[in-house]
């Protein structure tokens, strides 16, 4: 087989293959084996028919063709190991040349990495934020605790911002009930505008037992975007009640005897978090500098493929959510033209890192074993709520266990980046860096502290405890048997 190779572009080359016939017997036999199973021959078993016989029943040429299909896959494959070709992507193909039993050659056009080298690595200079924790941040966090532990408590007066209401609502358009809208027993805080417009300027000055009705444009639904009639009920008012930040409390919601030893707690689990928030604020700074100071050209194929991916990522996760493309712009606050160009600098910026990393690798030697694979399976498996064993099988089936073994390898590229940059803090404070057995030891504990902060976070957000909603249903029940 002779190859000859021309470069298009610094990002695109050009294989000319050709390959004397008798090379190609390899994929005539499977040709011939596989063809002998499908075509029926008289006298001959299935299977058992001889290739003339194959040639004169289905034709010479398509046999031929057959062969050559079988065949460019492995001699392409062939060509671009031997001239150390990195391709990206499909190649064209193109049959230049066929003559049976004589020669046969074809073209393929590929796009290719860029060559260049690392140069400059070492010493990038980073700054990143202090991870000192002020008494406001701890007092944030304390009261996020506190929101745990409150108490809703009826109270019997005008409705105010920050009340919690039990209401129901009936909607209608020219005096025609809409079911998909009504809604009963809904509880509703007050000032937070989460629902329809004009429902918090009609419920306040409202008491319980109390009704009204506003007009209001309908979101979402059947409905959306026509002018209805809404008509709320008020079943019940209650505000929140805050436990007092004491000793008593530190008991209640932690294992400290003491709001001190509590407090001194929160503020070490938030400066867990901040060290490990530091090192990866650092591996993006220092990445995003990594990537300015190499210039290199990038496969516009490449590049659109990653818009692409970058683009159905997102329109499925506006699909989940339930949101719409306009609406998420709305949200961002971004123009069809701003978005687009996002898009763009960040496929761009991520093909570039990808390349970048890859050679780096390659200079360095970096690779990456069993052990390390099957680290970065369970990471992934974490993360994404699925067990190890899934993901693994997933990977397999889906042929992206060498994607996998990229990223690992590009992480380990980073993580010597990483290594040797310089890394302040705010107040020019060297932040120093840790072996890996302390940086696992440190992810864990982060990761452990962060989830009981999120914890903290997630149970004020789900609303009243266990305790609060039974009290509040039994108090709406009350209401309601009242207001009939």
């Amino acid at each position: 087989m002779k190859t000859d190779v021309e470069e298009l572009s610094p990002t695109r080359v050009k294989l000319t293959i050709e390959v004397p016939f008798e090379e190609l017997d390899h994929a005539f036999d499977v040709t011939y084996k596989s063809l002998a199973k499908q075509v029926r021959i008289k006298g001959f078993r299935p299977g058992k028919a001889p290739a003339r016989l194959i040639d004169r029943y289905v034709g010479r040429g398509a046999v031929i063709s057959e062969a050559v299909n079988h065949a460019v896959p492995e001699l392409y494959n062939e060509a671009i190991q031997k001239e150390e070709i990195f391709a990206l992507g499909q190649p064209e193909v193109e049959v230049t040349k066929l003559e049976d039993n004589e020669e046969f050659a074809f073209t393929a056009e590929v796009d290719v990495r860029p060559k260049f080298e690392v140069e400059d690595y070492k010493g990038i200079e980073v700054t990143v934020d202090n991870a000192e924790v002020g008494d406001e941040q701890v007092d944030e966090q304390i009261n996020i605790l506190r929101e745990r532990f409150s108490t809703l408590t009826g109270v019997d007066r005008p409705v105010e911002d920050g009340d919690h209401l039990s209401i129901d609502l009936a909607a209608s358009i020219d005096g025609e009930k809409l079911e998909d809208v009504a809604v009963s027993g809904y509880s509703y805080e007050v000032g937070t505008n989460a629902m329809l417009e004009g429902l918090d300027e009609t419920l306040r000055g409202m008491e319980a037992g109390g009704e009204a009705t506003f007009s209001t444009t309908l979101v979402g639904g059947e409905h959306e975007g026509k002018e209805a009639d809404v008509t709320v009920t008020v079943h019940s008012v209650k505000v929140k009640e805050l436990p007092e930040l004491d000793d008593e409390f530190a008991q209640l919601a932690s294992e400290f005897d003491t709001i001190d030893e509590l407090r001194e707690d929160v503020r070490k689990r938030m400066v867990e978090v901040r060290r490990i928030q530091q090192i990866s604020s650092a591996r993006d700074k220092a990445l995003e500098k990594l990537i300015d100071s190499i210039d290199i050209p990038l496969p516009d194929a490449v590049v659109d493929e990653e818009i692409s991916r970058r683009r159905q990522s997102l329109e499925q996760q506006l699909a989940q959510s339930g949101l719409t493309k306009e609406a998420y712009l709305e949200s961002q606050e971004k123009t069809e033209e701003e978005f687009e160009e996002e898009l763009t600098t960040g496929a761009r910026s991520a093909v570039k890192a990808g390349f970048i990393l890859d050679q780096l690798a390659i200079q360095e030697d970096l690779s990456a074993d069993q052990g390390e694979l099957s680290q970065y399976v369970f990471e992934q498996a974490q993360r994404m709520g699925v067990s190890p064993d899934q993901l693994a099988q997933h990977l397999v089936e889906s042929n992206q266990i060498r994607v996998a073994f990229t990223e690992v390898v590009r992480g380990k590229a980073m993580d010597l980046v990483l290594s040797e940059a310089r890394i302040t803090d705010e107040d020019g404070n060297v932040i120093e860096q840790e072996s890996a057995e302390e940086k696992a030891a440190k992810a864990a504990a982060a990761v452990a502290a962060e989830e009981t902060l999120e914890v903290m976070e997630e149970d004020t957000e789900a609303g009243e405890s266990a305790e609060d909603k039974a009290e509040e249903k039994a108090t709406d029940e009350s209401a309601s048997e009242e207001t009939k």
